[in-house]
């Protein structure tokens, strides 16, 4: 829709949803990073009190008998501070636990006590002295788990406002697309108008777009049926009717001879009503072939003419009419073989039931600067000036022709060299004095 700004979908969900992703990560890095500082300063206090709890419990061990009570009763302290000499001799411990009663190995290692309690040990030593601090595997695993909680916390606070944001930002970019879906289910069946545009994002817009030519090639091929067959139906009364009278007509003949004539008229108007049906057949295939679209092939439109020539010979003869070839050159087009075979035996076709006995009709088939040209003469009546325009319409008669014809003739012509993107022009022919119908191809670029 000229004027109607567009967007991008892709574009947008890209925007909305790398937008909401940074913002959320830069508010969680900065909660995350605040939050970690703040949890080592907890940790650094908590060691720092740890350190000073354990210390002040301390005292020498030279009265053994008042560290040894003193101990026992702190002996449930998850960490625990321990001195001796280099020799192995007590000198300090801020708790009394019987399985941390002599120096475990240098560095790092675990140990059970006999309360089935796992202590980390880091033991150090020097040349004067041996330290060892133990800690509570318990106590530190919940210090761990509090400060991993408290970390991942903002995660999981982050997650759902994540998901919200991203749902909004879908719902509302696929909301045009949404609208479009119930324009489709609200709608009747026989409701072919083109769907609204406005609004859609640049991905959708070529979809609906096809969509609307879709609806509007049905919605010609829907019309163009109805007026087919309320013309079919509108054109079939008249021979129907004439038969009928010649039915009633044989019926009431009194002697062979009127017998003889009913019979004859009857054949005839049956003649006439099955050539209707044919053409009526012919131009109902050719107009569907038009709507659903035909496969096309490089040929020689001279060598088809020559097809439909001889469809035409007998007819011809029949009314001695000089039926022959004035040209054919090679003339390539791309074009579907079965109908040109129709188009230009139609042309055939009606140049020779309009032409009197003893007369002539000429295929001329040549390229030309303006294109490939098909062309038929004869040396009828012709054509008046201003039915030169109308003959072209279905069910159309020019007066003062008879009812032989059925006037699809020419109709048919049209539907073909429309299909074929050719253009018609009728006129006087200048050769023959009778009527010239020309149909101009597009030449066939190599």
């Amino acid at each position: 829709m000229t004027g109607q700004a567009t967007h991008s979908l892709r574009k947008r969900l890209l925007v909305f949803l790398l937008g909401a992703i940074t913002l959320a990560a830069l508010i969680q890095a900065v909660t995350v990073y605040q939050t970690a500082l703040s949890q080592a300063d907890v940790i650094f206090d908590r060691h720092m009190q740890k350190m000073a709890l354990s210390l002040r419990s301390g005292v020498p061990l030279v009265n053994a008998q008042a560290n040894e009570d003193f101990s026992q009763d702190r002996e449930n302290e998850d960490f625990v501070v321990q001195m001796w000499t280099s020799k192995g001799v007590p000198v300090f411990q801020s708790a009394a636990h019987r399985t941390l009663r002599k120096p475990a190995q240098p560095g790092f290692s675990d140990v059970r006590t006999l309360d089935n309690r796992i202590f980390r040990v880091f033991s150090i030593s020097t040349s004067t002295q041996v330290i060892q601090v133990a800690q509570d595997m318990a106590a530190r695993q919940d210090m761990a788990r509090a400060l991993a909680l408290r970390t991942v916390g903002p995660s999981l606070l982050a997650a759902p406002i994540l998901m919200l944001v991203v749902g909004w930002v879908v719902s509302r970019s696929l909301a045009p697309v949404a609208k479009v879906r119930s324009q489709m289910a609200s709608r009747k069946a026989d409701d072919l108008s083109p769907l609204s545009e406005a609004g859609l994002p640049e991905e959708i817009q070529p979809l609906i777009q096809e969509l609307n030519l879709l609806f509007d090639r049905v919605h010609h091929a829907f019309e163009a049926q109805k007026s087919f067959v309320a013309d079919a139906a509108h054109e079939l009364r008249s021979p129907l009717a004439a038969l009928k009278i010649q039915v009633q007509g044989l019926q009431r003949a009194v002697d062979d001879k009127a017998r003889d004539t009913a019979i004859k008229r009857l054949a005839a108007g049956i003649d006439r009503a099955t050539h209707m049906v044919d053409q009526l057949l012919v131009l109902a295939r050719q107009e569907a072939s038009v709507v659903a679209g035909v496969q096309f092939e490089p040929m020689d439109v001279a060598q088809v003419g020559l097809l439909a020539l001889t469809d035409t010979l007998l007819a011809a003869q029949t009314r001695q009419i000089d039926l022959g070839v004035h040209q054919a050159h090679l003339s390539m087009v791309n074009g579907h073989a079965e109908a040109l075979r129709v188009l230009i035996r139609n042309l055939l076709d009606n140049a020779v039931k309009y032409t009197p006995p003893g007369g002539t009709v000429d295929l001329d088939v040549k390229p030309t600067s303006v294109g490939i040209v098909v062309s038929v003469e004869d040396s009828g009546g012709g054509i008046p000036a201003a039915d030169r325009d109308r003959v072209l319409d279905r069910f159309y008669r020019v007066s003062g022709t008879g009812p032989e014809g059925s006037g699809l003739g020419l109709a048919i012509v049209k539907s073909i060299a429309d299909l074929h993107g050719a253009t018609i022009l009728i006129d006087a022919s200048p050769r023959l004095g009778g009527l010239r119908v020309q149909v101009i191809f597009p030449a066939l670029v190599a």
